[in-house]
């Protein structure tokens, strides 16, 4: 992100900070915010209907997380929880996708910097659940 496009946004951020075992959000919540985690680990997590919570990803510092701000209907597609002491520069979703529709070259690299990510957690996603309903030897 270039030093400009971060000086347009920095109105949109807040810090936050989270315990260990809180939640950012639940599935189906409204995705209110883009999460850049400063410091701590967040779990994205699915609710499996036998085991209980699982994790899909573990993320860390310097990661992003709650994506689900930029594609309607706004709401999270995953538990986040803070795994953790996490502290978090949050991202007011609907003050981003104004900013986004005034400059379409940061709504372009945010979505696509979004659309890769969220392939690579579709791949984790994916060899997660090979492993849950894999077949047994």
């Amino acid at each position: 992100m270039t030093p400009e496009m971060l000086e347009f946004i920095a109105g949109c951020g807040k810090n936050m900070h989270f315990k260990p075992g809180e939640f950012l959000g639940k599935k189906g919540d409204p995705a209110d915010y883009l999460y850049v985690i400063r410091e701590g680990n967040i779990a994205a997590q699915l609710l499996h209907p036998t085991r209980g919570s699982l994790t899909i990803r573990s993320l860390h510092g310097g990661e992003i997380a709650g994506f689900s701000w930029i594609i309607p209907p706004y709401r999270l597609q995953f538990d986040l929880c803070a795994v953790e002491h996490t502290s978090v520069i949050a991202l007011d979703g609907n003050c981003l996708r104004k900013k986004c529709e005034e400059d379409y070259k940061l709504g372009y690299f945010l979505m696509k910097h979004s659309a890769t990510e969220m392939i690579q957690r579709l791949v984790d996603t994916r060899i997660q659940l090979l492993d849950v309903y894999g077949a047994r030897v």
